[in-house]
């Protein structure tokens, strides 16, 4: 696709705001990372995205829908024909959302899945990328026509099998939106040891609820959820801010380098040592 020719194995942004694009054999390290709000299209080629113990292949042409931050691993692959991996990205903005939601009678909306999953990309959809991404070549006419674009995108989202979770996501006292306020809280103090029924109290939940809520919305547990934001953040530590791995893992919250080193290996697949010459070797021939 002639639009995204500009775009390399790192995410760059378009012009046009909230959309992002990446494209071809993209590194596994950097797709391990805290994954935003976001509604993403798989344009050609293959992505396999964990979240959690569960896998979800994303063949293009499809979208999927993130309604929370969530940390996640992946890795990509060309299409059938050796076409490179292509992907757009949609940051999610609530307000946006909200207004459309005004709009719309609510009985026309679907239920939440419950499930995240790869969606089939129907014509109007795919067409309503297309002159979003469009204006990254006239920048004119962003603001007049992007506000327009990305509402049409979204609108086709939420009539669509993962409408229920964007829906959810527009909505502040969603159990999702009490979620999402959890995470932007574990997002700035990973570091800190965690007490669960304090949690469940901010979100206004009981302690089961909270944890059903948030296993629902995220994929993953509380502590699992903290476990890898803390490995994420080490391993950037490590590998480009130059700490030893056992002072890493202190600054991230670990009390036994032995453990951390263990779930490290576990999570990224190599130990610290060795995932860390590997990123090194791959950053120094891109550069």
């Amino acid at each position: 696709m002639d639009l995204m020719k500009d775009a390399g194995t790192r995410q760059i942004e378009t012009g046009v705001p909230g959309l992002s694009m990446i494209k071809g054999a993209i590194p596994h390290h950097q797709l391990a990372a805290l994954y935003e709000p976001m509604i993403g299209f798989t344009v050609q080629g293959r992505k396999i995205l964990s979240i959690g113990g569960r896998s979800t292949e994303l063949a293009g042409p499809s979208y999927y829908v993130l309604p929370v931050h969530v940390p996640a691993t992946a890795v990509v692959h060309p299409d059938r024909d050796g076409h490179p991996y292509m992907s757009l990205g949609l940051r999610l903005n609530q307000n946006v959302l909200q207004s459309l939601l005004r709009d719309l009678q609510e009985n026309l909306l679907p239920a939440a899945s419950g499930q995240f999953a790869a969606c089939d990309m129907d014509i109007e959809l795919m067409e309503a990328w297309l002159r979003l991404l469009r204006l990254s070549k006239a920048s004119r006419d962003i603001p007049a026509l992007a506000p327009a674009y990305e509402r049409e995108i979204l609108y086709r989202v939420l009539m669509g099998p993962q409408g229920g979770e964007l829906r959810k996501f527009g909505q502040r006292e969603s159990d999702l939106s009490r979620i999402s306020q959890i995470v932007k809280w574990f997002r700035s103090n990973f570091m800190r040891p965690i007490d669960i029924g304090e949690l469940a109290s901010k979100s206004g939940m009981a302690i089961n609820t909270f944890h059903r809520q948030f296993k629902r919305a995220t994929g993953l547990s509380p502590i699992q959820f903290q476990k890898q934001l803390r490995l994420l953040e080490a391993r950037n530590l490590i590998a480009f801010e130059g700490y030893p791995v056992a002072s890493a893992a202190y600054h991230v919250g670990y009390q036994s380098p032995s453990q951390f080193s263990r779930e490290y290996s576990r999570f990224f697949g190599a130990s610290p040592a060795r995932d860390t010459e590997s990123l090194r070797q791959i950053e120094s021939m891109r550069d």
